[in-house]
């Protein structure tokens, strides 16, 4: 397992960053020439805390509706530790870990550009929770993803940092060494020093759509690879069905001029080639959810890459308002804006949901042809060679159809919905959150639909296989490589069993990537 220090300076975060902080715990430590950045902004907000002047938001005022309230010196530091209690509101189930590594790497590495004016220790402080595996507990629901994710932020923020008082009751929750235990004995049990806010700090920690980012980036990844899937899993179908290379020809997919398009075609013909089944049957055409696969999963591939292009702009963006600006000339070196609105997040992510649920909807098509006697090109009824005393897997495809009907509701647009927060302040918010939320359970219930796909392509080339005589060698290369790897893994369906159980080891298979593999 590489375990190279991934270094955070503020604009060179890639999502492949994100998957190895979240899922393998690689280490993380601020660069250092982030650090002259970050300090001179801290030394502009000490300046106006000093002085008193100008006038600056979330520095020496009040926050949102209270934009016009003024806080004096003194105050400063208990307005931010009032803003991380005031905004721990979420509710639901907490988080998943990785969700929560992710979303502190992203946001230690936007404090990192040096723009939000806090002291280094705040981001140290994250990142030592990320080395020592500190993971506070977040509650899923209650963001509107526009004045960043503030209730889910200020929760993370609860456990790093405290008050005079330093109440175990508000100092939140979290995971350390797979103990659930209060944030404060987590820091404590991981030798690492909760901080107290300064001016300004607060409103860094938790503005942002940083969780929407999180939760996307993961998305992303996991979409990229279930496409991958899809087409090994299509490929193996067209060998049992004995399907037309034809539509898979690079001639007709330069005709169409979409890149995703041709690369999945290209993919396909790698994975079929030297197949002695392909071309055989007598069939003309194949039907859509086989002829037309490069069209679909040429368009989710290109849907993904539009959405990767866009997140991994945002872990690279200072998202919290106001930003400083060291080059203005002017006393005032702050721009209030609004960063932290995930309208892009969301439809990112809207589009990302509905290109996945597209995965699905037609993974199951096909699954729904193999399955059918009446469809599949003279294999038995459910994949089953004794059907009647056996089921086959006539539930496994009954549960893909449920799984991409849930797709299309989680897939209605969140991004066209906005409920004004903050007395009006706040009057269009974007819901990246849920968008996010929402397209990470479209790829949860995909993967498991492919997963279903693959056991009833690898059942039907052995049941193809057996009935002309053949060996696996019959097969193309890559199709080869995929079944035998099922096959390690889930055995020939020759009685039924409790298929759930084949159907996650499947899932493993993907998320581990070891049908990809080479």
């Amino acid at each position: 397992m590489e375990t190279a220090i991934i270094q955070l300076d503020g604009d060179n975060f890639t999502i492949e960053n994100v998957i190895a902080i979240a899922r393998a715990a690689r280490p993380v430590a601020l660069a250092d020439v982030a650090r002259g950045k970050i300090e001179a902004s801290r030394a502009h907000v000490e300046q106006v805390i000093t002085r008193g002047k100008p006038t600056v938001y979330g520095i020496n005022t009040g926050f949102g509706i209270f934009a016009n309230v003024a806080i004096n010196a003194r105050e400063s530091a208990q307005l931010m530790r009032n803003l991380i209690l005031s905004h721990s509101a979420g509710v639901g189930e907490p988080l998943a870990g990785e969700i929560v590594r992710a979303t502190m790497a992203i946001r230690a590495n936007a404090l990192a550009k040096g723009f939000s004016g806090v002291r280094p220790v705040v981001i140290e402080t994250l990142i030592e929770m990320l080395n020592r595996g500190v993971h506070p507990i977040i509650p899923a629901k209650g963001s509107v993803g526009a004045s960043g994710d503030l209730a889910p932020l200020s929760h993370l923020a609860l456990v790093l940092t405290r008050d005079e008082n330093d109440r175990d009751e508000e100092s939140g929750e979290a995971i350390f060494r797979g103990e659930r235990m209060s944030g404060k004995r987590a820091m404590e049990r991981a030798r690492i020093a909760r901080i107290i806010l300064q001016a300004k700090e607060g409103l860094a920690l938790n503005n942002g759509a940083t969780v929407s980012a999180a939760i996307a980036a993961l998305a992303i990844h996991d979409a990229e690879n279930l496409a991958a899937h899809s087409e090994i899993a299509l490929a193996m179908g067209l060998e049992a069905l004995r399907g037309r290379s034809a539509a898979f020809d690079d001639r007709l997919q330069r005709a169409s001029n979409h890149a995703g398009q041709r690369e999945a075609a290209r993919k396909i013909r790698e994975l079929i080639r030297e197949s002695k089944l392909i071309d055989t049957s007598e069939r003309v055409q194949d039907a859509y959810s086989f002829r037309c696969a490069p069209q679909v999963i040429g368009a989710a591939r290109d849907a993904v890459a539009y959405a990767r292009k866009i997140v991994e702009e945002e872990i690279n963006a200072a998202t919290d308002n106001p930003l400083i600006f060291l080059d203005i000339a002017e006393e005032n070196k702050t721009r209030s804006g609004g960063n932290f609105h995930g309208e892009a997040i969301a439809l990112a992510m809207d589009f990302l949901g509905i290109a996945v649920a597209e995965l699905a909807n037609i993974s199951e098509r096909r699954i729904f042809r193999l399955t059918s006697a009446h469809l599949n090109d003279g294999l038995p009824m459910m994949l089953i060679e004794n059907g009647g005393a056996n089921s086959g897997l006539m539930m496994a495809q009954v549960t893909a159809a449920a799984l991409v009907s849930d797709n299309k509701t989680l897939a209605h647009p969140d991004s066209v919905d906005s409920i004004p927060t903050s007395a009006d302040q706040e009057d269009h918010v974007a819901m990246a959150t849920n968008a996010a939320r929402h397209a990470r359970e479209i790829v949860w219930n995909a993967t498991r639909v492919v997963a279903i796909e693959l056991i009833a392509a690898a059942q039907a080339i052995d049941l193809r296989l057996k009935q002309l005589g053949l060996r696996a060698d019959a097969l193309g290369r890559g199709t080869r490589a995929a079944r035998d790897r099922m096959r390690a893994e889930i055995a020939y369906l020759d009685r039924d069993r409790v298929l759930s159980n084949d159907i996650e080891r499947a899932v493993r298979l993907i998320e581990k990537e070891m049908l990809t593999a080479r």
